[in-house]
């Protein structure tokens, strides 16, 4: 009731304090297929009054006085729209406004959304992508895609084209929350590790928080990938159809009930499915590759959407997907993995009040099984579903937010470590958590403080975790900016941080069997009081708009992981009453750490109408204390940087030609300090352990990740053409290669055998598709 009656005077205080003035809100789409145009400004001619659109297109400009005004919007590749209103004394406008694609190809014109967005919004640490910049840089494959895009953004290690996992500023896969459309995604990247499971065609957008981000999000201690897909066209049934040397794809979309721009409501759906073939072309097309047997990962996505849109804006989701994968490694182990779910998602926009209301329920099922040669099968299985409601009001340039969220995940984990010992664990678990957070800007200040009571009812906890980010607009071209706040997870992986390559991504929650006491690095020794895995970060950065065309953006961070949760794989005693006495780090399924990872991003930008250049450096340091040793973990990579060119030419540009060059600085791993043989001493006490055969021999392990791998790097490009066959048709045609010059670059050195395995060679390939 508490709460209730706070949300309550919260709701009224704010429609009190708006109601000295009138409010101008509404929508912001494309009119040939009904589609929100995000992140433009929308603003009243002669004042300085306006606001950005949002991941919906919504916009609302508050404190505007009663008068006549011409509303206007401007964005790069559109005409211009102005359109008289008129605001009564303490009213409410509401306005649907669609913007034309221009006709003029206006050569060196720089609509400044993106500017008015630096100059409102904080932005530390996160990155706004759209389909269009997935699509600026080279294709692997044939098919532009997220999993492309993430490898060049700073802070972000990837550690392997085949099986490899994103790493973001220090922090584990795990420790990263992906989702879609509000869905919680357990595996977004395939094995092959060049497709994520999203079809780029589909996204509207994706905000990638690398750190420092705000209360909204929390259940994840390092970064969060959020990404919102497409409505579906509102006018016209399109489609697309594509077919690669790795695989094909298919999209439909159209309405249900078409938009009418004079009024009403309309419907639509927009339906895609991924399928790849590379088990069987890569044999034939790439014979070079792992001796002629080619690269066996078969992988299927599939992603559904139906969406109602009423008159005013508001607006009704419903969605399904089902995602799978499948690898056999050197045929000596078998992966797959699939998960599928569905929901419903929700835009409110009351009738008379200045407020926005976001809802959602989701649930997603994931499923990860490992068959290994000589070893017991490894498996895991979540089941969780999430819902919230998300209260947004609007006072001027200040914002404020009230949400509620609930989340429910139920994990079955099973696994055995090379010593024979059984883990495994069922666990059903609640989790509950509300936020406030509040946007201020004053003159050239802007601080956006925020907290989030986050509770984890498997053990009885109770989270408190405050945050603040802000930015101080030295000029209009020189912005300081800073984020920081304390963070906390349940979800732990089922694999170790230890390993020399993840295979197997799986997870459980609630890990209860846990040491009871911590020997800091310092030497004393803490208690151990809570299950969860904690985090602050700090960061600082700066934005520095060097021209119109060039921008720089610098930040430095450090992460300090307060605790970690890892499995146990120096287990070999069972934790039973016989071995009570013996040290923890020896029976406890589960051991803390503690670490830090702290670097600095450096990002060069430089724009033009026909060409692109970027460069990213990212220098980082990673390090772990488990209460016995201090070590690196294995993505502790110091120095990444990439290199990207695009070039856009001919009649309408065309042609289109990238490349891009990563350079990474070796991953470290453990090496092999000698080989031994076991005895299986057969008849017992009478074994003669001089003439006996030995069973098996097996490996000695030196100091943990104390080498390193040679250092990565990789050149890639590709040529696009685009030809329009006639009106709503138009075919593209691909072409690309990756990994030009064929650089061998170590995946990992196999323990038993010291056989280095390499990442891809190169692999040239061709693309068509067909747009109507």
């Amino acid at each position: 009731m508490r709460h209730l009656s706070l949300s309550a005077f919260i709701i009224l205080f704010s429609i009190s304090a708006l109601a000295q003035n009138g409010t101008v809100r509404g929508f912001v789409y494309e009119k040939t297929n009904g589609e929100p145009i995000i992140f433009t400004n929308v603003f009243l001619k002669g004042t300085s009054l306006g606001a950005a659109t949002d991941v919906n297109g919504f916009y609302q400009i508050t404190k505007v006085p009663e008068g006549n005004y011409t509303l206007m919007v401007t964005y790069l590749g559109y005409d211009t729209l102005k359109k008289s209103i008129t605001v009564p004394k303490n009213g409410l406008v509401t306005e649907s406004l669609y913007l034309t694609q221009s006709s003029i190809n206006i050569s060196e014109v720089v609509i400044s959304a993106e500017k008015q967005e630096a100059l409102t919004q904080v932005q530390v640490s996160v990155e706004k992508i759209t389909p269009k910049e997935i699509k600026s840089l080279p294709s692997q494959g044939g098919e532009a895609d997220l999993a492309q895009y993430l490898q060049v953004l700073p802070g972000v290690i990837f550690t392997g084209d085949q099986g490899g996992q994103l790493y973001i500023r220090g922090g584990s896969p795990v420790q990263n929350k992906v989702l879609l459309d509000g869905m919680i995604i357990y595996n977004p990247f395939h094995s092959i590790g060049l497709f994520s499971v999203f079809d780029t065609d589909i996204m509207r957008n994706a905000d990638v928080y690398s750190g420092g981000f705000n209360a909204e999000y929390g259940g994840r201690i390092s970064s969060v990938m959020d990404i919102t897909t497409r409505d579906g066209n509102k006018s016209r049934t399109t489609g697309k159809l594509s077919a690669t040397t790795f695989g094909a794809k298919a999209l439909i979309e159209g309405p249900l009930k078409k938009l009418d721009q004079s009024g009403g409501g309309s419907s639509s759906f927009i339906f895609s499915a991924k399928q790849s073939y590379l088990d069987v072309t890569s044999e034939s097309l790439y014979p070079w590759v792992n001796d002629g047997d080619g690269l066996p990962f078969v992988y299927r996505d599939l992603y559904g959407k139906v969406s109602l849109n009423s008159e005013n804006g508001s607006k009704l989701n419903f969605f399904g997907f089902n995602f799978t994968d499948q690898v056999t490694y050197q045929k000596v182990s078998e992966l797959s993995w699939d998960t599928y779910g569905g929901g419903a998602n929700f835009v409110l926009i009351p009738g008379k009040t200045p407020t926005l209301i976001e809802g959602n329920f989701a649930y997603s099922s994931y499923s990860i099984n490992l068959d290994e040669q000589n070893l017991p099968p490894r498996s895991s299985d979540v089941n969780s579903f999430n819902m919230g409601l998300n209260f947004k009001y609007f006072s001027g340039d200040n914002e404020f937010k009230y949400v509620y969220k609930v989340i429910g995940v139920t994990t079955d984990f099973s696994f055995f470590n090379n010593l024979n010992f059984l883990t495994e664990q069922r666990e059903n678990t609640t989790e509950m958590a509300g936020f406030f957070s509040y946007k201020l800007k004053a003159k050239r200040l802007i601080l956006e403080p925020s907290i989030r009571a986050h509770y984890y009812s498997a053990f009885g906890e109770l989270s408190f975790e405050p945050r603040l980010g802000f930015k101080y607009n030295v000029t209009d071209d020189i912005r300081l900016k800073g984020a920081g706040g304390i963070y906390s997870q349940n979800l732990i992986a089922a694999n170790s941080d230890r390993d020399v390559v993840n295979l197997f991504y799986g997870f459980l929650t609630g890990p209860d069997n846990l040491q009871d006491t911590f020997l800091e690095e310092d030497g004393t020794v803490s208690e151990v009081t809570s299950n969860l895995q904690k985090a602050t970060h700090g960061i600082v950065g700066v934005e520095w708009d060097l021209n119109r065309y060039l921008e720089l953006n610098v930040e430095g961070y450090i992460k300090y992981f307060n605790q970690l949760v890892n499995t146990n794989r120096n287990k070999i005693f069972e934790d039973n009453v016989a071995n009570r006495e013996l040290p923890d780090e020896f029976k406890k399924d589960f051991i803390i750490e503690t670490g830090t990872s702290q670097g600095v991003d450096v990002v060069l930008k430089y724009k033009r109408k026909s060409y692109d250049l970027w460069a990213v450096y990212s220098y980082q340091k990673s390090d772990r204390w488990d209460g016995v040793r201090s070590y690196v973990p294995v993505f502790d990579r110091r120095h990444n940087v990439n290199l990207i060119a695009s070039y856009r030419w001919g009649e309408n540009e065309s042609w289109e030609s990238s490349v891009r060059w990563n350079f990474g600085s070796g991953l470290p791993f453990t090496p092999n300090q000698g080989f031994s043989q076991s005895i299986g001493f057969e008849d017992g006490i009478y074994s003669d352990y001089i003439t006996e055969n030995p069973d098996n021999v097996f490996s000695i392990l030196g100091e943990l990740n104390s080498s390193r791998l040679t250092d990565y790097h990789r050149l890639d490009w590709n040529i696009k053409k685009t030809i329009e066959i006639k009106e709503f048709q138009t075919m593209e045609v691909t072409a690309g290669v990756t990994n030009i010059y064929d650089r061998r670059n170590i995946f990992y050195i196999a323990r038993e055998t010291t056989e280095e395995v390499y990442q891809l060679p190169i692999l040239p390939s061709l693309g068509v598709n067909w747009t109507f």
